[in-house]
Order: structure tokens, then C-alpha cells, then sequence
């Protein structure tokens, strides 16, 4: 093995302490990424006359030619990534390959390489967090007046329509969308130029660097830019919150998906059968989106614990966070990308939602509010009366209101203003939830409103999004046509 970085120590590493603490089974994550870290820094010491053009030159080829044969041309018995590529670069250029290290560590090296690699898969997760949230808002769009039963503990509570619901959840995942965007403003920040931690005595420039690999600014103290993972637990802390609200979701279409709801059926490519039980349809891929989301949480615990009391600066504990913040990030993506497909793909069955609205005594808290507008009546009384009409489950008559409220009050209802008409338009489901209009409210007009509203918010983030892409792919272009023009 050609280690060159055991010049200091006189003998070869222990195998089994060697498998111990390579990364290079991980590597492969940052591997594009260490290459970009690379051409930056050469192109920066070029510019700054710390090698020559020549060297800067024999080095980008050699790192082009790297990346064409991809991670597998490397050498797997290294330590890790950024060794293999600089003996990689070494063997391809020569001398001048030697000079590739000038003024840069492996530690500010990972910890740049972590960030590109990231940045990029949030990028991506902020599309498909996009597409999430367009879907749940298409199909809303198609039933803003499909009635539901709306729920708290899991009874029925009051009517909804199944658009507000769905709605519910695209906000959430907005905000989700949200500390997503808020923490990718932390992680696109640069280390480069850190050195081990002291910085370093050449004359380099780091905000060239920084802007040749598309960052928006440097992590400038040199001991925070190579120790800090803080970056790393603030996203994966933000995908386990984006899980949790995924299996939110997962949870309902699950229970929706029981023939005891049966408020919706699951296209085929997002189910799986019985072994032994043929009539079996099993919404497989969403109880894993729940289960997931413990997955998630439990990456995020093993960063917390592996961060705690590090003492500055670099420690070879983080190299530990990297798997957990991989093993965070694919989960998201995958099942968000799979919510997406299941809710496009679904079935809705409105009529099995609306019958559902029959059962038991769903519109008991407008019987009340209308009580209180047509008889004067105070709120808490009548939610004594109605209360104790509730126990049958059934929907009251106005004689039985009668009896209920002069028990109550010594009062008839009737006799207070309470007629058969303001009783039957409280106790039917479609005129409950129309008379909630207010801002935020399930009846229809509002969801119209609310859904146009969030798919203009959809488009707005879509072309911020476009823009940080185009930014960074600009840097990019710039930072390889050096290489093409070879």
C-alpha cells in the first residue's frame, strides 16, 4: 500500500486497525465533491502564484481523468477518499501532483466536501418537497367540497371537507420547505483555506475558492470552520421533523385505507399482498414511511451523542457523523418522493366520506353556536344541552332539544327563537361547513382560495430554487473550463 501520509511512523498500520477507521466505504458520497474541493484550491494557488501554471495544469487533467474513471479507479486499502485521490494525482502527474496539498487539510478538505455534497442533495429535496406539496394541493383542488369527517382523538369531531385536510398537511410540509431553505443558508457556507485548524502561512485567497465552488460565504474562524458538524445536526434535526410529518400523513392513509374507513384505495404499485392471506392489499410502502421516521430520529440522536462535549478543534469522532447524515438524507428523499407518487396515484372515495358524516352526532358543536346566535343563549350552557342530547348519538329533534333545554335552563328552545329551519341547517354537515368561511376555514370558497394562494407559494419557492441551482452551476462551468480547454 502506498500510504503517503506514514512518512512520520515505522511500520504499516495493523489490518484490522486500518478497516477500523477507513471511510471509504462512505466515501463515495463526497467523492465528485473532493474532486471540485480540489481544482478550486490548485486554481487558487495558481492564481496566487504558489504553483506554477504548468503544475495547476498537470493536476487538473489528472483530477479529470479521476473523475472519468470514477470512485472504483481509486485505491479501496487507503484511508479514505481525499488520500486516494491525492495518490491517484501523484501517479497520474508526477511531481507536480505533490503540490496539489499545498496549504490544505484534510480536515478543512472533508468538511467542504460535506457541505457540496449536502448542498446538493437539499437542493434536490427541496424539489420533491415542492412536488409533495403540489400534489396534496391538485388534489385538494379536485375536492374542495368532498365532505369528511374531521377528527380529534381519532373520533368524529366535526365536518371538513377533505381539501382543508389536505391542505393542513401541504402547510405543514411549507414550513417543512421552510427550515430546509433556512438551514441550507448554514450549510453553503466555506471552510476551505482552514487548514487543520490554524490556517495556513501562504498567501491563499478563500473567498476566491469559496466562489469558484459556489458558496455563498466562508465559516471565516479557521478552528469553527474544521470542527463544527453543527450544520450536519441542524439538517438532519430538520429531516427528522419533515419524517415526523410524512408519518402524520402515512398514519391516516393507512387507517383511510381499512375497509372500517375506507376512504381511499391505494394504486397497486404503492402495495404489497399476503403470503398466505390472498385477498390481502397492504399499504407496505407507508407503514416503512412511518417506520422510517424512528430511523431518522435515531440518526439524529447518534449525531447529537457523537458532537457532545468534542473538545476543539478537529477530532476523529466526526468522521462518524457523515454515515448517520447520509443514511438521514436518503430516507427523506426516498420517502418523500414515494408520499408524492401515493397521493397522485390514489383512489378517493367520496361517497364512503360523506356517508361517514352521518355517523353519530358530528354537527353537535354548530347545533350549539347556532343555539347561542338564535336564542342568546351563553355558549356553555348550550354546551350543556347539547351534551346531554349527545349521549344517544343521535340527531336531536326539536322536541328533544325542548325537553333537554328545560331540564337545563327551565326553558324552551323553541319558545327562545330556535326554529326547525336554523335546526335542520345546523345538523346538516354540507351547511356546517359552509358557514365556515372564515380565513383558514374548511368551507370551499376558502380552500379555493387557500389552494390558489399555496400554489403561487409553490411557484415562488420553485424559482428560488432555480436560482440557487443556477448559481452554483455558474461557479461550476467556470470552475471546469479550465480542464476543457486543455
Amino acid at each position: 500500500m502506498n500510504d503517503i501520509l506514514r512518512r512520520r511512523l515505522t511500520s504499516g498500520m495493523d489490518k484490522d486497525v486500518a478497516r477500523f477507521i477507513s471511510s471509504m466505504d462512505v466515501d463515495r458520497w463526497i467523492f465528485e465533491p473532493d474532486i471540485l474541493v480540489n481544482k478550486a484550491h490548485v486554481m487558487m494557488l495558481c492564481e496566487q502564484n504558489i504553483v506554477s501554471k504548468e503544475d495547476c495544469s498537470s493536476i487538473l487533467r489528472a483530477l479529470d481523468t479521476i473523475k472519468k474513471g470514477g470512485f472504483t479507479s481509486l485505491d479501496a486499502t487507503l484511508e479514505d477518499v481525499h488520500v486516494a485521490i491525492e495518490s491517484k494525482v501523484i501517479e497520474l502527474a508526477g511531481e507536480a501532483g505533490s503540490r496539489m496539498h499545498t496549504a490544505k487539510s484534510r480536515n478543512d478538505e472533508v468538511a467542504t466536501c460535506i457541505r457540496i455534497a449536502l448542498r446538493e442533495e437539499i437542493l434536490e429535496m427541496m424539489r420533491e418537497l415542492i412536488a409533495l406539496r403540489k400534489v396534496l394541493l391538485n388534489v385538494a383542488d379536485k375536492n374542495t367540497s368532498t365532505i369528511m369527517p374531521g377528527f380529534t382523538h381519532l373520533q368524529h369531531a366535526q365536518p371538513t371537507t377533505l381539501a382543508h385536510h389536505l391542505i393542513a398537511h401541504a402547510d405543514a410540509f411549507k414550513r417543512d420547505f421552510d427550515r430546509i431553505v433556512d438551514a441550507y443558508a448554514r450549510v453553503n457556507l466555506c471552510p476551505l483555506g482552514a487548514g487543520a485548524f490554524a490556517s495556513t502561512g501562504f498567501p491563499i485567497n478563500r473567498e476566491r475558492v469559496a466562489q469558484l465552488l459556489g458558496f455563498d460565504s466562508l465559516i471565516e474562524n479557521s478552528m469553527d470552520a474544521v470542527s463544527t458538524r453543527d450544520f450536519a445536526i441542524e439538517c438532519i434535526a430538520t429531516f427528522a421533523n419533515t419524517m415526523v410529518d410524512l408519518s402524520r400523513i402515512a398514519e391516516e392513509f393507512i387507517l383511510w385505507s381499512t375497509p372500517e374507513f375506507d376512504f381511499i384505495e391505494l394504486d397497486d404499485r404503492y402495495a404489497s399482498t399476503s403470503s398466505i392471506m390472498p385477498q390481502k392489499k397492504n399499504p407496505d410502502a407507508l407503514e416503512l414511511i412511518r417506520a422510517k421516521t424512528g430511523s431518522v430520529g435515531g440518526e439524529l440522536q447518534s449525531v447529537l451523542s457523537i458532537c457532545k462535549a468534542l473538545p476543539y478543534s478537529y477530532n476523529r469522532d466526526l468522521q462518524e457523523v457523515t454515515p448517520h447524515l447520509i443514511k438521514a438524507t436518503s430516507t427523506l428523499r426516498s420517502s418523500l418522493r414515494i408520499m408524492t407518487g401515493i397521493i397522485d396515484t390514489m383512489q378517493v372515495k367520496s361517497d364512503k366520506m360523506a356517508a361517514a358524516t352521518h355517523a353519530g352526532f358530528i354537527t353537535a358543536t354548530e347545533l350549539a353556536d347556532t343555539i347561542v346566535r338564535e336564542t342568546d343563549i351563553p355558549f356553555r350552557t348550550a354546551h350543556q344541552v347539547v351534551g346531554t342530547l349527545a349521549r344517544s348519538g343521535q340527531k336531536p329533534t326539536l322536541d328533544q332539544i325542548d325537553v333537554a333545554s328545560k331540564k337545563v335552563t327551565g326553558k324552551k328552545l323553541s319558545e327562545l327563537g330556535l326554529t326547525q329551519a336554523s335546526l335542520d341547517k345546523a345538523l346538516d354537515p354540507e351547511q356546517s361547513i359552509q358557514i365556515r368561511c372564515i380565513r383558514g376555514g374548511p368551507a370551499p370558497k376558502e380552500t379555493i382560495r387557500m389552494t390558489k394562494d399555496r400554489m403561487k407559494q409553490t411557484s415562488s419557492d420553485m424559482k428560488s430554487l432555480d436560482q440557487k441551482v443556477d448559481k452554483i452551476n455558474a461557479a461550476l462551468r467556470q470552475l471546469n473550463a479550465p480542464v476543457r480547454e486543455k
